[in-house]
């Protein structure tokens, strides 16, 4: 399972918590690879390959989406995942650099996010309907994800008419 999150600032990580820094590109990149990371596409994609850690060795061919800037879908990542990513005042910076606000979402409109997050990030992957149900099938044994299926497709549907 992969378990991404921004680091707040003045924050030590131990050697089980992988940083990733950026010599080029800008927060609304960070924010774009993170709501990847934070998507069940890509974990289930991981979940093919780790077991307990996430290395570099393992993270570093994961199959990341490389739209342009200009892509809607590269844009609705960002503001989704940096919104979902800034839950009080420590990350005001950043949430600033990004474009979006910080603070506490509301349980629902979270759920809601993420849901529309794992949508836009399968359509950036090129999967069909019958693949994302396959994902959702096959991520965890035991799972009860249909309704998180159901809300996701829903997205799916939505952003599929639009580009």
């Amino acid at each position: 399972m992969v378990v991404s999150r921004l680091i707040p600032p003045k924050t030590f990580i131990t050697n089980k918590g992988p940083v990733i820094m950026f010599p080029r590109g800008d927060e609304k990149d960070g924010a774009f690879l993170l709501g990847i990371l934070s998507s069940i596409p890509l974990d289930w994609y991981a979940r093919r390959f780790v077991e307990t850690n996430v290395n570099f060795f393992i993270f570093n061919p994961f199959p990341i989406p490389r739209p342009n800037r200009s892509s809607p879908l590269w844009q609705r990542v960002v503001e989704l995942s940096g919104r979902l990513a800034c839950p009080d005042e420590r990350y005001a910076d950043w949430a600033e650099s990004v474009g979006v606000e910080y603070g506490l979402l509301e349980p629902e409109d979270k759920q809601d996010k993420i849901y529309e997050l794992d949508a836009v990030v399968s359509l950036l992957y090129d999967l069909s309907e019958p693949q994302l149900t396959h994902i959702f099938e096959t991520f965890h044994q035991g799972w009860s994800y249909e309704n998180h299926l159901s809300e996701v497709i829903k997205y799916f549907h939505a952003w599929s008419s639009r580009i």
